[in-house]
């Protein structure tokens, strides 16, 4: 694997974020809809593709969890694996429920359903009140400490010298852009602008490959590793070699995130990945090579 561009997610791959996100999107649907789940139950979300957007995947949660109110009577995986079936994300998630429950229940539920107040609850429990308005630039409904405080380095100082003596480095991360500088700010990765892609900067999000095909352009890079702990993060990646077959693009996965073990390393592999890694700091011994 002789890359010479590396281009890595942020959450699960730079930072652990299962104290921070996930933990965001159980207790938002908590606090709306009255359901609790284990943090366990994002993974399948996830899987099912679409939802690179947490703010999403906590809408689709909570209309499950409202369904089911409603008498949809079908397990977690069920519901994603039917979602996944529909195209993957939020858009997925309505259909099938559309679909199971007929045009009025349906209806009904998603009338109960505000995703501005599903992005405000989120934002409060993830960002804590003094972030909240120092980023969402409002007054927060009551005083939180933020989950984003609870997200451990996982990339070591050493793979960050090491990458950035030897590789031009991008970010490709589903995180709004203030929030994917505070986890940049935190572990010591300095990233310029036009070196990364953020929720702010194009609509589509992944698993389209625009950005990453952007970030090679710009690098002039004909071999360009990406790094993330999900599966549309690889199919990004394999979606970008098949509309760019002037570039050859790895999709590397981590089990630092939801994926862990050896299912998760089958489950990369069966979405198309060059290789898997334990950690993002198993790079240096993967790219060792191209010294």
């Amino acid at each position: 694997m002789q890359v010479d561009a590396i281009v890595l997610d942020v959450d699960g791959v730079l930072v652990d974020v299962a104290d921070s996100y996930r933990r965001a999107v159980v207790e938002t649907v908590t606090h709306l809809e009255g359901t609790r789940f284990e943090r366990d139950v994002i993974q399948p979300f996830k899987d099912a593709g679409g939802f690179n957007n947490d703010w999403e995947l906590t809408d689709a949660l909570l209309l499950y969890a409202i369904a089911q109110d409603a008498g949809y009577d079908v397990e977690v995986e069920a519901f994603t694996d039917a979602i996944a079936e529909a195209g993957g994300g939020l858009d997925g998630a309505r259909a099938v429920l559309r679909d199971a429950l007929g045009e009025e229940s349906a209806t009904d539920v998603e009338s109960q359903w505000d995703p501005d107040a599903v992005r405000d609850a989120f934002q409060l429990r993830y960002l804590g009140a003094e972030l909240y308005r120092e980023i969402e630039g409002e007054e927060p409904e009551r005083e939180l400490r933020g989950y984003i405080h609870d997200e451990p380095v996982l990339i070591e100082p050493e793979t960050i010298e090491w990458l950035e003596e030897r590789f031009p480095i991008g970010v490709l991360t589903g995180r709004p852009a203030a929030e994917a500088d505070i986890a940049l700010d935190r572990v010591g990765l300095d990233v310029p602008d036009d070196h990364r892609f953020t929720m702010d900067d194009w609509e589509a999000g992944k698993p389209d490959p625009h950005a990453l095909r952007t970030l090679a352009e710009r690098f002039d890079a004909t071999e360009v590793a990406f790094v993330g702990d999900t599966l549309d993060d690889v199919r990004t990646a394999t979606n970008a070699a098949a509309a760019d077959p002037s570039r050859t693009y790895h999709g590397i996965g981590v089990l630092t995130g939801g994926l862990t073990g050896e299912a998760g390393r089958q489950k990369y592999e069966e979405a198309g990945s060059s290789t898997v890694v334990d950690d993002v700091n198993g790079l240096r011994t993967l790219l060792a090579p191209h010294d």
